[in-house]
């Protein structure tokens, strides 16, 4: 997934600027639904970093029952890949934060072009916005933070503790596999998980 989205002062080795995809530098592909098949162009920004082909294929299998009709959050949203794709499965609606002036700009641009009507962009940092007070609740909510930059369980306890999810919500979390996951929600089920190279994405239910 995606991008230079923390108000958190990198590392040297993670401001260098990465490949949107590999093998296909700057654009993202939307696999299926209405938009299948279409491609968006994604700046080439510190830190973006969308989710492979591969593996937004298996979380779109695991969500294949649960995307028609979700309120979709997209938390750190970058290339805005995930929403996108929820939205091409006919998703009610999504919410992208994206704290990157100009990629939040060029996210809405790419809307534009697919004529989306039912999908905004929230341009500020994602965990100052879920700090605030819920102003609705999302039935299938996308972390996937730039690595190592300790946003990943955060991002997931403002969820809980602002009361950001409906009741049986699903959350997608992508982070490196190291990571320890002491801290999420106690009342999140895991359901689903992989490992893939450096990243391991998860799969969780609330309860």
């Amino acid at each position: 997934m995606k991008q230079a989205r923390s108000q958190i002062k990198r590392p040297a080795a993670a401001n260098k600027r990465l490949p949107a995809v590999a093998g296909a530098p700057g654009e993202v592909r939307v696999i299926s639904g209405k938009w299948r098949g279409r491609k968006l162009a994604v700046l080439d920004a510190a830190g973006l970093r969308p989710t492979t082909d591969r593996v937004k294929e298996t979380l779109f299998n695991w969500l294949m029952h649960d995307i028609s009709g979700a309120i979709v959050l997209d938390c750190f949203a970058g290339s805005g890949s995930l929403a996108i794709e929820a939205l091409s499965r006919f998703a009610a609606k999504a919410t992208l934060v994206e704290r990157d002036t100009v990629v939040a700009r060029h996210l809405q641009q790419n809307l534009q072009k697919l004529q989306c009507d039912n999908a905004q962009v929230v341009n500020q940092d994602c965990l100052s916005w879920l700090s605030g007070h819920a102003t609705q609740q999302f039935s299938v909510v996308f972390i996937d933070p730039p690595f190592r930059q300790g946003l990943a369980l955060d991002c997931c306890q403002a969820l809980e503790q602002q009361q950001w999810l409906t009741q049986d919500a699903l959350v997608y979390l992508e982070t490196e596999k190291e990571l320890l996951l002491t801290a999420v929600p106690a009342n999140w089920r895991l359901i689903k998980e992989k490992i893939a190279g450096q990243l391991a994405y998860r799969l969780y239910q609330r309860g």
